[in-house]
């Protein structure tokens, strides 16, 4: 794991990985986390609380930060303030069962998403890399009306901004992404839920209903159901 007083070996303009600042009062999860995302070839900086998450984040400026809903000293909705003062960093919010009010408090002041905490490898990873000046999936995507900035984590609707939860934004990426083309239930399971094994198409149906709902897409124009296949995203013409 990536220690806070390294921060001129991983300065922002010279890293060739991306790092993620994990803020926790759990160090074992934090160890563990850091063990599997650098295999993956992410650094990973920890601190226990969000005094030192703050001093860090100005110090290393890593790519994203991950804070804990429980995190001491600074709150995690405190830190996301302080932060978007400062910095434009993606700020994930850790939460876990009993943090529906630390959540809807953070993404409020400004997080840029919540994700499952205990952590998920899978669910980050796209999140760090997606963040990382140097890599190929950072830009902005626009199909018709709808504009989606990975880095930011930002989708828009004819300007308006709509808020997306984290696997309904991967598979509007995915889809863009593919716009025109049409990609199989097989292929969004891989790519969106990061599962070789067969899942319940059920489930990706649903949250296809609950993106076109969001996107306004009542009557499924824009993203077409190809029977028997799976779905297709359709640049007007």
């Amino acid at each position: 794991m990536t220690q806070p007083q390294a921060a001129p070996e991983v300065d922002g303009d010279t890293r060739s990985a991306p790092m993620l600042l994990v803020a926790d009062p759990d160090a074992e999860m934090v160890r563990e986390l850091a063990e599997a995302l650098e295999r993956e070839g992410v650094l990973v900086a920890g601190v226990s609380d969000g005094a030192q998450a703050l001093l860090q984040a100005g110090a290393l400026r890593p790519d994203v930060v991950l804070v804990s809903a429980t995190l001491p000293v600074i709150g995690p909705v405190e830190f996301v303030r302080a932060v978007r003062r400062a910095r434009a960093v993606p700020v994930l919010l850790g939460v876990g069962e009993g943090h529906a009010e630390q959540a809807v408090q953070g993404l409020a002041a400004g997080a840029t998403a919540c994700v499952a905490r205990p952590y998920r490898v899978p669910e980050l990873l796209p999140l760090v890399h997606a963040a990382f000046p140097g890599d190929a999936s950072r830009g902005v995507l626009t199909v018709g009306t709808v504009e989606l900035d990975v880095g930011a984590y930002q989708v828009r609707v004819a300007g308006m901004p709509v808020h997306l939860p984290l696997r309904e934004f991967e598979l509007l990426h995915y889809l863009m992404r593919n716009a025109d083309r049409t990609v199989t239930r097989e292929q969004i399971m891989r790519h969106v839920w990061h599962a070789a094994d067969a899942m319940s198409t059920n489930t990706i149906a649903v949250h296809v209903k609950r993106l076109r709902a969001r996107l306004g897409d009542h009557d499924d124009r824009l993203i077409q159901t190809v029977r028997g296949v799976g779905y297709r995203l359709v640049a007007p013409h």
